[in-house]
């Protein structure tokens, strides 16, 4: 609570103390850092806003050093600045003086126009970042850019409290501002960097918090809203941008590129200065050199096939499994974390029907109920329809929706057409604030009703389920800390990975660095909160993803070590925790996968000690997505394919937030192909490529079905999607992945009847050791040459393979693949495997 008197006694007092030079009227408002009372400069006659600070900030930043920061701001001059004329102290108060502005604040119109024409956004904008740019050029950053400090008068734009904030972060150095409650700059437009408390910010960050005002001023709402400061200031580091076409489809493309890269969330990825922003939006037919910044959605990192009947090992499950996916399922405890509605608990409003002549309403109704269907079958806590029914067309606020039918999160929508096509927009409103934190815009064209239905309801639900992961993990993550330190540390360590993630082979040196930092900053969240597991876990995962940076066996090994370490360490501290269990299950089964362990007896504990980590995962909880992933590959490893599917079917059935679906569908689809299901096999591949258009596994599992009954043996298309798997797949993976893709289509040359065609290509395929270390490859170019009829020369190479991978008999022995059944009497292959 404020030391401040109150009102009548502040104003009493600040009349006394500046009698004769001011005559002090009345209160004019009050913010976070001080008061605001109209007043008349005696000497010169003129109406001026005094600002208070609040007596508890102005003891803790001490008066001296205050006034001297704030000489420095008073000495800009420029028109769009409004300028300091007074300061000082006067019994007890710090003060500071500003000519009072005929008109309003940027924040009075927007609360009254909501959103402001595309001419007045621009003009506005080159007013503030003419100020800026100004101000920037002597060394001064505002740090508090908002509506409420930007003054509307005279057509023109002029920007408040110019060096305010700036003044109290430098008078505050060393002092116990964070004993006040003072936080420098407003959430909801700060940059990131100034959201972690970077104390170095530039310009750049001030063009940051600009951005997001033009973005408020043409879409009506900021880019992140939420209901806490530190969720807010979570997601400007987090989340990527929704583009403000979503909502306002009549922005030009140059303008949306404009905002969205001073919206960028590394400060070298946005304009140099303030005054090229305004230059980039002020010219929206002239191309500003930016592409639209958000957060990649990347395809995973390519990290080898899994080991068929014939060659077991890691899928990219394993990979995903060390980072953002783990204990990503159900959340297993009831209620709202952190209390309150629960975001888990979602109400999805009946859209409005928004085409010009109000004819597509029989579809947005079916699409509203179809999507409630596939998110019910999906898992999530959806209000049913006949719940919704009632506020189809009403205009009750949505805090007031959400509180009736106790939902965390509503989803509301439209559908317009336009051009040939149909175009529906939605948006996550959060149940106890109304304030939307993510939206989304879907188009297809024109056609079947009931496919169009499907499709974008299909959409629409893998939109809302991803989304919703990160509102629920935002939201379980605030309460499993009491230090505001920690969290925030914990999520910029989330940024780190997410960034590391992106790059991964493809510039490994980077992603190790930001690996490196994600370290840095999970251990002093680990500091900040001795209590908190979260920090530790994450560490054991950060350090599980940098071993599969490397590739020499030594240095994967010595990251492992070290993450077992992190794993080891927090099962100690709760020894019942899934998401422990899993990433240290993930770790063990990692290393055996690699041939880490060379004492057959010890690797042989070490699977054994994986299942057992992962199987209790999943007991613990039964939605524990990345454990059940991991347990597909480890029981495919081991030949036992029905539980391999089983177990992949738990994770898809248990990532309600699709946190895994990429590597669930591919497990799902490898598990079935080899099961000899083809059909549903299919299906899981289609699914794959219609929501992961640039995962290369998605376009070879068309490859490899051209090896089955299930498609045609098309030779052109093969050679076509084989060079978009090389294409789709990071450049120091190529080499090895082009005779993989090379091998399958030798598959499919034999089953179009070019034998000698396949033979030639398969005889290019074999690769050598240093390509291929395992040397995987003989093993699968020996099923080729058997589905070809070269039985003696299948039996060669699969001889070298089993040389390589002398622990492969074991699964021959136990699950013979369709693949070899043409040798499966031999005695010879009897003989290799050691069958008896």
């Amino acid at each position: 609570m404020s030391d401040l008197p109150e009102l009548p006694d502040l104003l009493a007092t600040l009349r006394a103390a500046l009698a004769g030079r001011y005559a002090v009227e009345r209160e004019l408002g009050q913010g976070g850092m001080a008061t605001v009372f109209l007043a008349e400069d005696v000497k010169h006659h003129r109406p001026v806003a005094i600002k208070v600070l609040h007596q508890e900030l102005a003891a803790a930043l001490g008066a001296d050093r205050f006034l001297r920061e704030i000489e420095i701001a008073a000495r800009l001059q420029h028109p769009h600045i409004l300028p300091l004329y007074d300061s000082g102290r006067a019994d007890g108060l710090l003060f500071y003086v500003m000519p009072y502005v005929e008109g309003e604040s940027l924040r009075d119109r927007l609360e009254r126009e909501k959103q402001l024409s595309l001419e007045d956004t621009v003009k506005i904008t080159a007013d503030v970042a003419s100020a800026l740019a100004y101000a920037h050029s002597h060394g001064v950053v505002h740090r508090d850019i908002k509506p409420e400090n930007i003054m509307l008068s005279g057509g023109s734009a002029v920007v408040a409290d110019f060096g305010i904030a700036r003044a109290i972060s430098a008078a505050g150095e060393g002092q116990q501002l964070t004993k006040t409650g003072t936080v420098i700059g407003t959430p909801v437009y700060m940059s990131p960097e100034q959201a972690t408390g970077n104390p170095d910010i530039d310009g750049r960050s001030d063009e940051y918090s600009l951005a997001c005002v033009t973005y408020e001023m043409l879409v009506g709402m900021p880019p992140f809203t939420g209901t806490t400061a530190q969720a807010v200031m979570a997601r400007h580091s987090l989340d990527s941008v929704s583009p403000p076409s979503i909502v306002r489809a009549t922005i030009p493309e140059t303008v949306e590129q404009a905002i969205l890269r001073a919206l960028a969330k590394v400060p070298a990825d946005r304009f140099a200065t303030t005054a090229l922003f305004a230059e980039a939006l002020a010219a929206p037919g002239a191309p500003v050199g930016a592409r639209r910044i958000t957060r990649a959605t990347a395809a995973p990192r390519w990290v080898g096939l899994p080991r068929g009947v014939v060659l077991a090992g890691v899928a990219v499950v394993v990979a995903l499994a060390g980072w953002g996916v783990l204990g990503r399922g159900r959340a297993r405890t009831g209620g709202a974390p952190g209390g309150g509605l629960d975001p888990r608990h979602v109400a999805v409003l009946y859209l409005e029907d928004l085409s010009p002549k109000h004819d597509l309403a029989y579809l947005a109704d079916g699409l509203t109920e179809t999507l409630i269907a596939d998110l019910k079958r999906a898992g999530l806590d959806v209000v049913s329809k006949n719940g919704v029914a009632r506020y189809r067309g009403t205009e009750i606020p949505p805090d007031s929706v959400a509180r009736a039918l106790s939902a965390g999160t509503l989803v509301r929508g439209a559908i317009d057409e336009s051009g040939g096509r149909y175009r529906v927009s939605v948006r996550l409103i959060e149940g106890s604030s109304g304030a939307d934190f993510r939206r989304g815009s879907f188009e297809v064209p024109k056609g079947n009703l009931l496919s169009i239905r499907d499709s974008l309801a299909g959409d629409v639900a893998d939109f809302l389920r991803q989304r919703l992961r990160e509102e629920v993990r935002l939201r379980e993550e605030e309460a499993g800390t009491r230090s505001p330190e920690a969290w925030a540390l914990v999520q910029q360590a989330e940024r780190a990975q997410k960034d590391a993630a992106e790059l991964g082979s493809g510039n490994a040196a980077a992603a190790a660095a930001r690996y490196t930092q994600a370290d840095s900053l999970l251990g002093l969240a680990e500091n900040a909160d001795r209590a908190w597991l979260a920090p530790i876990v994450q560490r054991a995962r950060v350090a599980y993803q940098r071993a599969r940076l490397e590739r020499e066996p030594r240095q994967i090994e010595t990251w492992l070590r070290l993450s077992l370490g992190h794993a080891d360490r927090a099962i100690q501290k709760e020894p019942h925790n899934p998401d422990a269990l899993e990433i240290r299950g993930t770790i063990r089964y990692f290393r055996f996968s690699k041939g880490l362990e060379p004492d057959a007896a010890a690797a042989d504990r070490l699977l054994a000690a994986a299942r057992a980590d992962l199987e209790e995962a999943t007991r613990l909880n039964p939605q524990q997505v990345g454990a059940w992933n991991v347990l597909s590959v480890l029981y495919y490893q081991t030949r036992d394919l029905p539980e391999a599917n089983r177990a992949a079917l738990s994770a898809y059935q248990g990532d309600v937030y699709l946190a895994a679906a990429d590597a669930i569908l591919w497990r799902l689809f490898v598990t079935s192909y080899d099961l000899e299901l083809f059909l549903p096999a299919t299906d899981w591949c289609d699914k794959g490529r219609r929501r992961f258009s640039t995962n290369p596994l998605f376009v070879q599992c068309q490859l490899m079905l051209m090896n089955t009954k299930a498609a045609d043996p098309d030779v052109k298309l093969a050679w076509q999607l084989a060079d978009s798997v090389v294409r789709l797949t990071p450049e120091r993976d190529r080499p090895l992945r082009r005779l993989y893709q090379q091998m399958w289509v030798g598959f499919v040359l034999g089953r179009a009847g070019l034998a000698d065609s396949a033979r030639r290509v398969l005889n290019r395929s074999t690769g050598d050791p240093d390509l291929d270390p395992q040397r995987e490859l003989l093993g699968y170019v020996a099923a080729a040459r058997l589905s070809l009829g070269d039985k003696d020369e299948a039996l060669r190479l699969l001889s070298q393979y089993l040389v390589a991978n002398p622990k492969h008999r074991d699964g021959f022995r136990k699950n013979v693949h369709w693949w070899w059944r043409g040798l499966q009497d031999d005695p010879r292959f009897k003989a290799l495997i050691g069958a008896r």
